[in-house]
């Protein structure tokens, strides 16, 4: 079934994120790690993910942090605080890449819309 019809708990904290789009990359469900895309497949649909507020968090040194952007046209004006307007976060993927530059060399990133 579709991974967006399906009941998620609502946790006591933090917030469950869905309709995101990544793009340069798949999702393996079953490892949940990116991996790389099918012949042909621009987007794939992403899983909910679930965000948990941590003070003094530390991402672990292997996953990607694959940064989120509203629209797939990755341009944006400068904000004053020097990042794009575009750009919302990052977020931490696992991967089995020994080095997660190897999807920012795909332009692996989430997507919250599709500019199609």
């Amino acid at each position: 079934g579709d991974v967006y019809k399906r009941q998620v708990n609502t946790p006591q904290d933090g917030v469950n994120i869905y309709g995101l789009f990544l793009e340069g990359a798949s999702w393996e469900r079953k490892k949940r790690m990116l991996i790389d895309s099918n012949p042909g497949e621009m987007y794939t649909k992403m899983p909910v993910i679930y965000f948990n507020p941590t003070v003094d968090y530390k991402p672990r040194p292997n996953d990607y942090q694959c940064p989120v952007y509203k629209t797939s046209v990755r341009a944006g004006s400068l904000s004053t605080t020097g990042e794009s307007t575009n750009f919302i976060l990052t977020v931490d993927l696992p991967t089995n890449e020994s080095d997660p530059d190897f999807w920012v060399l795909r332009g692996t990133a989430l997507l919250c819309q599709l500019n199609e």
